[in-house]
């Protein structure tokens, strides 16, 4: 039987990155590692942990190819490739549709989504958007269903608000020129509103809908065979968020912005606040990692992310969380 290839989007000769070859680096194993988008800033960890030589520490000879967050699941569960990066809410997607594949590093602790609005529109909660225009980028979208629940949990219902569907390059525009009350969509964008002197407001989605963003994902068979691989780029990637952590956020950006994202030139003020405001406290971190290490994942959170899923038919059905998430301690190399 022939194996089925996925590699849609990008193939491995696309290749980003590759850590050369050095002197004793012989036995290192070859594995790709398939992110989510295009190469952005905001990945800088995983550039950090290849520039500085801590996957080759590790073992690990690593390569970079992006791609869309189904068809990361899809290689992952095939073994085209040994890693993914992609969101959370495909993985969760993935599992529910049967595929074979683990989430081995929680590495955003919570999700970015967020309702933003100027602060003149003295909205505090979504109680506040009754009547109000607000945008979305799709139907289908993460921030479509953010919207939905904390509307219910707020006593309203989609009737209640003017949805509009703008496209993700235009939705921030209409916010700040007036079109749309609010967006659904990333906390990130906030900090480049506030860099143009628009006072902006945010409902995190995360405080009503637990979700995850970039996680790092293998299929099963690769962390059974391969064990002390899987632990060795979870040790990679979380010294490396930890060395930007303890102050290193200057030199990382610059690291990611010269050799990998160097569209973003320019926005190093803007991306240092995201780091310094979101990602250090608590994208990165929690109280979970305080307690587990950095990539232990929250059980609980996980679970109530699948049941909302599963609720709000987003997927077919649900699924037990220690069924899709590995925290790393338990990886035994």
């Amino acid at each position: 039987m022939k194996r089925r290839t996925f590699l849609a989007g990008s193939t491995l000769a696309a290749v980003a990155g590759i850590i050369p070859r050095v002197a004793g680096a012989q036995s290192a194993e070859s594995v790709t590692l398939q992110i989510d988008g295009a190469a952005v800033p905001f990945y800088a960890p995983i550039y950090v942990a290849q520039d500085k030589g801590l996957f080759a520490k590790n073992g690990l000879e690593v390569r970079i190819v992006y791609a869309a967050a189904a068809d990361i699941m899809r290689n992952v569960a095939a073994g085209n490739v040994q890693f993914g990066f992609p969101n959370g809410d495909a993985v969760i997607a993935a599992k529910a549709s049967g595929l074979p594949v683990k989430v081995v590093h929680t590495t955003y602790q919570r999700g970015i989504g967020a309702t933003l609005f100027k602060t003149s529109e003295n909205i505090k909660s979504f109680a506040d958007l009754k009547g109000k225009t607000v945008a979305v980028t799709s139907l289908g979208s993460p921030n479509y269903l953010q919207l939905q629940v904390g509307l219910k949990q707020s006593g309203l219902k989609l009737d209640d608000v003017n949805v509009e569907v703008i496209a993700t390059g235009a939705i921030v525009q209409a916010l700040q020129a007036d079109k749309v009350d609010a967006i659904v969509f990333s906390e990130l964008r906030r900090y480049n509103l506030e860099a143009e002197g628009v006072q902006v407001g945010m409902i995190s989605s995360n405080d009503f809908l637990p979700s995850f963003g970039n996680v790092v994902v293998t299929g099963d068979r690769y962390l059974q065979n391969s064990p002390k691989a899987v632990s060795g780029f979870n040790a990679a990637l979380s010294e490396a968020i930890q060395w930007v952590i303890d102050g290193h956020v200057d030199e990382a950006l610059a690291i990611a912005i010269d050799k990998h994202a160097q569209t973003w030139k320019g926005q190093e003020a803007v991306l240092k606040r995201a780091f310094t405001d979101s990602f250090i406290p608590s994208i990165w971190q929690s109280a979970l990692t305080k307690q587990k290490g950095i990539g232990a994942g929250d059980l609980g959170a996980w679970q109530k992310n699948i049941d909302i899923l599963a609720e709000y038919k987003v997927i077919e059905k649900g699924f037990k969380a220690q069924d899709l998430v590995v925290q790393p301690s338990d990886i035994k190399a």
